[in-house]
C-alpha cells in the first residue's frame, strides 16, 4: 500500500504517502536523506539494496542527516536530525493528528491483522477454554445466525443443566429468530457493527423492538427494504405486520413497491420533487391511491405506467474482464466473466458476496492496475481482460462535495460557463471584472464577511454549531459591485438560485451551459437548485449528479462505471429516468455494471451474474449467467423466480 508499484523510481513517486499533494516538505526531506545516505532516487524501488530500502520504509536508525525546508509563507526549518522512515511517520500521524481527513488518509496505508494471542475472538485463554458442545464463546459468535440457531436446537444438555439453561436458551432462540425474520441470517453475531450497512443496521434495531413486544408505540421506518432482495423482503413485511397486530402503528417512508400493496393506508406526497412537490397527492388503500389520476406512485400501482422490458439484448463488443478464482469472504473460488459494452446486473439475496466480488474485488484490482490505486484487493488469483477498457469510474452516493461551497453547478463545471459569460456583459467589461470576479471562492468579488459562504457560523459549546445567513451580503455570497452585473436583467446571486430547470430555458440560447444542464435535467434533478450546497443532497442525488458530470464529457467508449444499488431512494419514475442515463452510457460503448435488487433495473440488463444459493457461509457460487430471460427460467436462482413474474 504505501509502494503499490515497485517498478516506479522515488523521484517517480513510488512512495505514495510522501507524493506531493500541497506541500513539498516530505518530497524535500526524502530527497534530503536519499543524498545524506547515497540513495539514488532513479533507480526503481525494487532494484534498490534492502538497506536502503529499509532506510526508506523504517528510518535510518539514529543516523543524523542535514534538513532544510522552507515553506511558501517563507518559514525555515534547519536541523540536524535522525530520518524518522515511511511507515513510522504514518504510524505517528495517525495516532498523533487532530484532523479526521489526515486519520483516514494515513488508514488508507494501512491493513488490519489478525492477533496472534487470541486468533481474533478478543478473549483471555481462561474465557475460551470454557466449552459447550466442543464449542467456545468465540467459536459461537463466529457463526453465522442461521447456524448458531441450528447449535442452540441442537445443544445435548443433562436434566439439571436443562432447568438452568432453559430460560435463557429460549431468549437466545427468541432473538435469533427476530434478526432471520428481517433477514439478516446471513450475519455472524461477531461482526462489527462498523462493517453494517444502513439498511442491515436499521433492521436490527427494528428486530430489537420485535423482541420486546410492546403495544401502543409509533414507529418511524426510513425505507427498511434497502438492500434486501425480494425474499428477504417478504419476511420483512411479515415482521412489520406481526408488529401492527401487536397494536403499534408503523409509518414506512418507502418507494418499493410490495410494501406500498401491503400497507393499510397510503399517502402520496408529490406532485414533483423539490419545489415542484410537498402537496398530498392522494391518501386511501393502496386501491384507492392506484385509481387517482393524478398520482404518479398511482400510475405505476394500476399499471398504466410502467418500465418496459427492452425490445432486444445488447450484443457487446465480444470482449470481456474475467475473475478467475475469487475468494475473499464467502466467495467459494468462483470464476466470473463481464462481457464489456453492455448493462451488467449483479444479484443475488442479500449477503450472497455481490459486494465481494465486486467492490472488494473486481473494483480495486481495475482501480490496481488502470489507476494505480494502493487499494488492496480481496482475494482471488488471477484478472485478464482488464486491457480492454481505459478508465474505471465508481459513481457511489456518497456527497460531491465535503463543504457547502461545493454545489451542482461548481461539480459539474458549468459554473465556470456562467462566469465565462458574466465576465464577457458589457457592465463588467467596462468595470475591468475578469471570470475571477464572480468565484465566491477568492477575494475580489466575494463577500469578505462570510468569504463567499452567504454564512457564519456559530459555535455552540456544547451543542451542534448553527448556521445564520451573513448580515452584510444577506446570503448572497458576493459584494454589492459584483451585484451590480446583469445578464438578461439576473446577477450572479440570483443565477445560483435558480433550478435547474429554470436555468435550463433562462440559458437557452447558450448551447455550452444548455447542454451541460440538460444533463442534470435527464437524470431527474431538474429540480435542484445551482447552488444547492453539496450537503444537503441526498446519497441518491449526490449519485445521480455524479451520473450527469459523466454525460457530458467525451467519452471514447472504453470506460467500465460501477454503481452500488443506485435506485437506493427512487421513486419508480425516477428509476425510468436512471434507465435511460445508463443506457446512455452503454450505448456510447461503455461498460455499466450495477448491483441491484430492484427488479425493473435486473430486466433492463444485458447481462444478469446471479450469485447464491443463499447468504453468508451458503452463499458466495455462481448460481446462473446470462440474459434476464435466462436467468428467470433457471429454477435454482431466487431472482428468476421473482423476474418470470415480470418477464
Amino acid at each position: 500500500m504505501v509502494v503499490p508499484d515497485a517498478t516506479k523510481s522515488l523521484h517517480q513517486g513510488a512512495i505514495v504517502p510522501w507524493n506531493p499533494i500541497s506541500s513539498q516538505y516530505y518530497p524535500q526531506m526524502l530527497e534530503q536523506a536519499c543524498q545524506e545516505f547515497g540513495i539514488d532516487l532513479d533507480t526503481p524501488f525494487e532494484q534498490l539494496p534492502k538497506d536502503q530500502q529499509e532506510i526508506v520504509l523504517h528510518g535510518s536508525n539514529g543516523k543524523h542527516f542535514h534538513f532544510h525546508y522552507q515553506n511558501d509563507f517563507g518559514n525555515v526549518r534547519d536541523v540536524d536530525t535522525p530520518f524518522e522512515g515511511v511507515v513510522p511517520n504514518i504510524k505517528r500521524r495517525f495516532h498523533e493528528t487532530n484532523s479526521d481527513f489526515t486519520r483516514d488518509q494515513m488508514r488508507s496505508y494501512m491493513t488490519e491483522l489478525t492477533c496472534q494471542a487470541c486468533h481474533g475472538y478478543r478473549l483471555n485463554d481462561q474465557a475460551l477454554s470454557v466449552k459447550i458442545n466442543n464449542k467456545h464463546i468465540g467459536e459461537v459468535s463466529d457463526l453465522a445466525i442461521n447456524y448458531t440457531s441450528n447449535f442452540v436446537e441442537g445443544l445435548v444438555l443433562s436434566e439439571q443443566e436443562q432447568m438452568i439453561a432453559q430460560p435463557i436458551v429460549k431468549e437466545i432462540d427468541d432473538r435469533l429468530s427476530f434478526l432471520q425474520n428481517v433477514g439478516l441470517n446471513y450475519l455472524t453475531l461477531s461482526r462489527s457493527a462498523g462493517t453494517l450497512s444502513g439498511g442491515e443496521a436499521q433492521r436490527i434495531r427494528l428486530a430489537t423492538q420485535i423482541g420486546s413486544n410492546l403495544s401502543g408505540v409509533l414507529y418511524i421506518l426510513d425505507e427498511p427494504s434497502i438492500g434486501l432482495h425480494q425474499r428477504d423482503n417478504e419476511r420483512l413485511l411479515g415482521s412489520l405486520k406481526k408488529m401492527r397486530d401487536l397494536g403499534n402503528t408503523l409509518i414506512v417512508v418507502e418507494h418499493d413497491e410490495d410494501t406500498m400493496r401491503s400497507s393499510d393506508y397510503l399517502i402520496d406526497v408529490g406532485p414533483g420533487a423539490g419545489d415542484y412537490g410537498g402537496e398530498i397527492v392522494a391518501s386511501g388503500t393502496p386501491e384507492q391511491v392506484a385509481a387517482t389520476p393524478d398520482s404518479l406512485t398511482g400510475a405505476y400501482l394500476s399499471g398504466k405506467k410502467e418500465i418496459p422490458v427492452p425490445e432486444k439484448r445488447r450484443k457487446g463488443n465480444k470482449k470481456t474482464i474475467s475473475i478467475t478464482g475469487a475468494q475473499a469472504n464467502n466467495l467459494k473460488d468462483i470464476h466470473v466473466k463481464f462481457p464489456l459494452g453492455k448493462l451488467i446486473t449483479v444479484t443475488g439475496v442479500s449477503g450472497s458476496g455481490k459486494s465481494t466480488l465486486i467492490n472488494d474485488i473486481l473494483k480495486k484490482a481495475l482501480a490496481q492496475r488502470l489507476n494505480k490505486n494502493s487499494k488492496k484487493p480481496g482475494k482471488f488469483r488471477k484478472i485478464s481482460g482488464y486491457e480492454n477498457v481505459e478508465k474505471i469510474i465508481d459513481i457511489d452516493q456518497s456527497p460531491i462535495g465535503r463543504t457547502p461551497r461545493s454545489n451542482p453547478a461548481t461539480y459539474t463545471s458549468v459554473f465556470d460557463d456562467i462566469r465565462d459569460l458574466f465576465a464577457q456583459t458589457n457592465e463588467a467589461k467596462i468595470r475591468g471584472y475578469k471570470k475571477g470576479r464572480f468565484s465566491f471562492n477568492i477575494k475580489g468579488g466575494r463577500c469578505e464577511a462570510c468569504k463567499g459562504d452567504g454564512i457564519i457560523k456559530i459555535e455552540m459549546h456544547f451543542l451542534p454549531d448553527i448556521y445564520v445567513p451573513c448580515e452584510v451580503c444577506h446570503g448572497k455570497r458576493y459584494n454589492s459591485e459584483t451585484l451590480e452585473v446583469h445578464y438578461k436583467g439576473k446577477n450572479i446571486s440570483e443565477v445560483l438560485d435558480m433550478t435547474v430547470d429554470d436555468a435550463f430555458d433562462f440559458f437557452q440560447n447558450i448551447p455550452k451551459i444548455r447542454r451541460k444542464l440538460q444533463t442534470i435535467v435527464d437524470v431527474g434533478l431538474g429540480y435542484v437548485k445551482l447552488g444547492q450546497p453539496a450537503t444537503t443532497l441526498s446519497g441518491g442525488e449526490a449519485q445521480r449528479m455524479k451520473l450527469a458530470s459523466e454525460l457530458h464529457k467525451n467519452s471514447n467508449g472504453k470506460n467500465f462505471y460501477i454503481l452500488d444499488e443506485p435506485t437506493t431512494g427512487l421513486h419508480s419514475d425516477d428509476i425510468l429516468r436512471l434507465l435511460q442515463v445508463l443506457n446512455q452510457l452503454v450505448d456510447a460503448g461503455n461498460t455499466v455494471l450495477v448491483i441491484e435488487h430492484n427488479l425493473d433495473v435486473i430486466k433492463s440488463a444485458d447481462h444478469v451474474i446471479d450469485l447464491g444459493p443463499e447468504g453468508g457461509e451458503n452463499g458466495g457460487t455462481v448460481i446462473a449467467t446470462g440474459t434476464p430471460e435466462k436467468i428467470a427460467a433457471n429454477p435454482e436462482s431466487y431472482t428468476g423466480q421473482y423476474l418470470k413474474k415480470l418477464i
